[in-house]
């Protein structure tokens, strides 16, 4: 009965199979689907989508691409085992790269600047991170001056340079490529200083701090590598011939013990701006005051986010009240255009503490303005665009 049943079915099926074989489409008359190029074009990231890149930038890993070539580069330093307070600077480089996300380069036009930093015929990329390893301070420093080395040996991408002076003041005569280092704690400047020596000798650095950074030693320091920290690394750039006699801080207002840290502070080879001192002589003098003080040296600039009051830039490890806006802090940047910046950095976004992404959002954007003052021969005058100012009232 059930094999019957079976033999039944089977010839059911056979029979449904050959009546329906007439009723079938030839693959080829099937409708191919539209595809997503075709009918929407390229896939283009949203501001809160896609690569984790600088400003949706050219991600490369250019350390170990050595056909990558670029005129800026965009790299990421995620060291904080050099802090003395709040260690979380190791996730700065995310959250910078996070905070500019709105920006990119189609939108990266200026009112206060006047420009677009990524029309202005510079190839700029985002070359990753220095895969920084977090146990061991003395390998860590070196890997970070190797990879800083590498990338400043470059050839330059564009054939026509938009740094006049660049092969003038290097050592061997041609240009380098410029690099923005987002940290990681404000240690990563001493192997950066060491990189740029190779290339230019001794540098003059304009420092955005609350923080002096030029003390010799924490109490505790038994060893050699102990004594490098982000408090005393310009003490050390200054024993190892790194930075010249005509630096500058700029926001200055920890605490100190006593007028031997300022006499120690002259010796390594800065003068000074306090914070205060924007109430009493306001931007357009502490603008004068820096680019007096640098002249025509080759420059470093190098920016803790703890310039800033840490009421507007709350992720950081050592915040200090009574700081700079992020206004004035701006300002200030974009009146130094001109000078002759051989790099830049921006240090001790520590994300851990932020609130509402806005210290990465103010760093992300403090880059852009780096990115500018890398390509202006000089300070942006006032905007006379329609509806603005009237040209005879600025």
């Amino acid at each position: 009965m059930v094999l019957a049943r079976f033999l039944l079915a089977s010839v059911i099926a056979a029979l449904y199979v050959q009546a329906h074989q007439l009723e079938q489409t030839p693959l080829g008359d099937f409708e191919v689907p539209e595809t997503w190029l075709s009918k929407y074009g390229k896939q283009i990231d949203q501001p809160f989508s896609g690569p984790l890149a600088f400003s949706h930038l050219t991600y490369s890993r250019c350390l170990e691409d050595e056909s990558v070539d670029f005129d800026i580069a965009v790299l990421g330093m995620p060291f904080d085992t050099g802090t003395s307070y709040r260690p979380g600077a190791r996730f700065g480089p995310y959250a910078i790269r996070s905070g500019s996300r709105r920006q990119r380069e189609a939108r990266g036009y200026s009112l206060a600047w006047g420009n677009n930093p990524y029309e202005q015929g510079s190839k700029i990329i985002d070359c990753g991170d220095v895969p920084v390893i977090p146990f061991d301070n003395a390998l860590a420093l070196d890997q970070m001056e190797v990879a800083y080395s590498t990338l400043l040996a470059r050839p330059i991408a564009s054939t026509d340079s938009s740094w006049a002076k660049g092969s003038f003041l290097a050592k061997d005569g041609r240009e380098h490529p410029r690099i923005v280092s987002l940290g990681g704690d404000h240690t990563i400047v001493l192997p950066i200083l060491r990189a740029l020596n190779k290339v230019y000798g001794p540098v003059s650095v304009i420092h955005f701090d609350a923080h002096l950074d030029t003390w010799e030693g924490y109490p505790g320091t038994v060893t050699e590598q102990s004594k490098v920290t982000h408090g005393t690394f310009f003490y050390l750039a200054k024993e190892e011939g790194l930075i010249s006699n005509t630096s500058i801080h700029a926001g200055i207002r920890c605490k100190l013990q006593g007028i031997e840290d300022i006499e120690n502070d002259a010796y390594v080879g800065f003068h000074y701006i306090t914070s205060d001192d924007i109430d009493d002589h306001g931007a357009p003098a502490i603008i004068k005051r820096i680019r007096e003080r640098v002249g025509d040296s080759p420059v470093y600039l190098s920016l803790d986010i703890d310039v800033i009051d840490p009421g507007l830039a709350p992720g950081t490890g050592t915040p200090e009240a009574g700081g700079w806006t992020s206004r004035e802090t701006k300002r200030i940047i974009r009146g130094l255009a001109g000078l002759n910046f051989v790099g830049a950095d921006i240090v001790e976004v520590a994300p851990a503490y932020d609130h509402a992404e806005i210290t990465g959002t103010a760093a992300a954007d403090i880059v852009h303005d780096f990115l500018s003052m890398f390509m202006a021969q000089e300070p942006p005058t006032p905007h006379t665009f329609h509806g603005s100012w009237p040209k005879d009232e600025l």
